[in-house]
């Protein structure tokens, strides 16, 4: 009777010890569903984001939060160049959307080491950045064009007042490279911190043309006609986006993440004027 009461025993253990296993084993794509709960994202997270996703991102932002209650998605918008400053100077942020791969390697850990910034592990979350979209230049010209630019050689026109982006800015890199592939050399009355201050300016009427994405001409509304050229095509932006080392909230940071990247989100992008990456 006492051997048996044993046997009955260590079996009752052992199918306890199946059952406390099995809840507690991961889902399918490394969730943490378990019988007393859910590590669904929750809470707030700051995304810092290049100005030209400054419309895309909000109604994504919008979006994520309507379909996962509980979460709050923040977002910081400006030149990519600035935000690489103000994350390496301890600025709070969990995401970084770049407008270029250049701006986005500056957070890598072979940046740290080379410039001697960090301490090697670099800004960016193992596993991350991932591309999401593409862009390409445009210029943005007052409606019905009247100064007739048909193309970049024709900012080169001293009766043309030309805006473009600062050179460390994405879309002031991708003008050196459109200049460089149509062999002209263009002379801007100014070079903006961020494309949404060049499209500003030819809005208000500062500015006859400006060096802009095709996003932003088409964000505009009808504020600016856009001009293409064939260039334009040289130098194709592509799009990264990356969750932070350093995020508070790294679930809710790589759900968003990933959410960008998604078929819906690629159709907002898409919507926008943005190209598959």
């Amino acid at each position: 009777m006492k051997t048996l009461l044993r046997s009955v025993a260590v079996a009752a253990v052992l199918v306890a010890t199946l059952a406390t296993s099995a809840c507690s084993t991961p889902g399918v794509g490394g969730s943490t569903d378990t019988a007393s709960g859910s590590s669904a994202p929750s809470g707030s997270i700051t995304v810092f984001a290049a100005a030209s996703l400054q419309r895309t991102f909000t109604e994504l932002g919008a979006r994520y939060e309507q379909e996962h209650p509980g979460t709050t998605v923040t977002f910081s918008f400006a030149g990519s160049s600035d935000l690489v400053s103000q994350i390496r100077n301890g600025a709070p942020a969990d995401v970084f959307a770049s407008a270029d791969e250049a701006n986005m390697a500056k957070l890598s850990a072979s940046a740290s080491e080379d410039d001697g910034g960090g301490d090697g592990d670099g800004d960016l979350a193992a596993g991350w950045p991932r591309a999401f979209a593409t862009n390409t230049l445009e210029i943005a010209v007052a409606p019905g064009n009247p100064q007739h630019v048909t193309g970049l050689r024709s900012l080169t026109s001293s009766d043309v007042q030309l805006v473009t982006c600062a050179a460390p800015v994405p879309c002031g890199a991708a003008t050196a490279a459109v200049e460089r592939a149509a062999g002209v050399t263009l002379h801007p009355v100014s070079e903006e911190q961020s494309v949404t201050d060049v499209l500003g300016k030819v809005e208000s009427g500062q500015a006859d043309a400006g060096l802009v994405y095709v996003t932003d001409v088409r964000a505009s509304d009808g504020g600016v006609d856009g001009v293409p050229f064939a260039e334009s095509a040289d130098a194709v932006n592509t799009y990264p986006i990356g969750v932070l080392r350093e995020s508070t909230n790294p679930v809710l940071a790589a759900s968003f993440a990933t959410f960008v990247r998604s078929d819906a989100g690629r159709k907002v992008l898409a919507d926008a004027g943005f190209g598959a990456p």
